[in-house]
């Protein structure tokens, strides 16, 4: 009897387990829709297609530049969709990376 409440525990576990992973899931499907929302009022369609090729490649600068993009957007700073030069140069800025150097005595 001790195997079989170790063996019901550990799918309990697992069902657990696999319930936190689907509302994971769920969370950045949500996220991922409501970004998308966002870019489509800030950026016209070859820019979101930029930042779209840029998710593929670097997630975290596509979320790093749909945040900034949002917070202009809710700040007014945005008068008129986004192109993709104004993007690629947004990219350009958030993307540098600093240089540190260190020199001996």
């Amino acid at each position: 009897m001790e195997q079989e409440e170790i063996k019901q525990k550990r799918i309990n576990e697992l069902r657990e387990k696999y319930a936190q992973q689907a509302e994971e899931q769920q969370r950045r499907i949500e996220l991922e829709n409501q970004i998308d929302s966002a870019m489509k009022l800030v950026l016209d369609e070859n820019a979101r297609t930029r930042l779209y090729n840029v998710r593929l490649v670097n997630k975290e600068l596509y979320f790093k530049t749909a945040q900034s993009l949002i917070y202009l957007y809710k700040t007014g700073k945005v008068q008129e969709k986004i192109g993709e030069e104004q993007l690629k140069r947004l990219l350009e800025q958030l993307s540098e990376k600093r240089e540190i150097n260190i020199t001996r005595k």
